[in-house]
């Protein structure tokens, strides 16, 4: 008899909670046409998020013994182990401590400049498509003011033409045209939330690649063994 109950109050739960879900879609899909590019825009947010998340993790890894061991190589003379290393590791800092290392024999200026170069080029590479989030956070929440706008035109337009329309018609309406500026409102932070933790993950890996080149730069003015 237990299992039996328990069976019910299982099924019951399940249809609740499928209940809920298509009420909500239900509720959505009140909101009008103009939830079909607020659903695009949290489509693309999403992608990108992940896109750009999977890069930036990527390239933030990095060994903590890699400029001990580059400096190691090149005090004691061995430009060649140097460069092999920096050029088999898979990151913004290497790429760039590659580039330098090609360079020694010449002027720390035109050292430093070219190091400066690979870094803006890793920048780029980091930031591609983050302006995406950028954009989105700030037209999202536009969409869905301008939908509940044309949507409270309309439904003026068609109380205009009742006579006496209730209190509660009224509020009920208005209800469902303010689901577009909540959408709006809504995909616009989950957008900007996205996009400040890529670019503060972005600028952490920056603050490791102006070490590097700084540590780069003092090994080289460092006595050879």
């Amino acid at each position: 008899m237990f299992d039996i109950l328990l069976q019910v109050d299982s099924v019951s739960t399940a249809a609740a909670t499928t209940g809920q879900v298509e009420s909500v879609w239900s509720l959505l899909s009140k909101g009008g046409p103009l939830m079909i590019p607020l659903g695009a825009l949290f489509a693309l947010a999403v992608f990108f998020f992940i896109e750009r998340l999977l890069v930036v993790r990527k390239v933030g890894k990095m060994d903590e013994n890699f400029m001990r061991i580059i400096r190691d190589h090149i005090i004691t003379g061995n430009v060649t182990a140097a460069r092999s290393l920096a050029k088999n590791t898979d990151n913004p800092v290497a790429r760039m401590i590659d580039k330098g290392i090609q360079r020694i024999g010449k002027p720390i200026d035109a050292i430093e400049k070219s190091m400066d170069n690979v870094g803006k080029l890793e920048m780029y590479k980091m930031e591609k498509n983050l302006t995406i989030l950028s954009v989105i956070s700030r037209i999202a929440p536009l969409f869905g003011f301008v939908g509940t706008i044309v949507g409270l035109v309309l439904l003026l337009k068609e109380f205009a033409t009742i006579s006496n329309p209730s209190v509660s018609q009224i509020a009920d309406a208005m209800y469902i045209k303010l689901i577009t500026s909540a959408s709006g409102l809504i995909i616009g932070m989950l957008a900007y939330l996205g996009y400040s933790y890529l670019d503060t993950q972005i600028n952490r890996t920056a603050n490791k690649m102006e070490s590097a080149s700084s540590d780069f730069i003092d090994i080289l003015q460092e006595p050879t063994k």
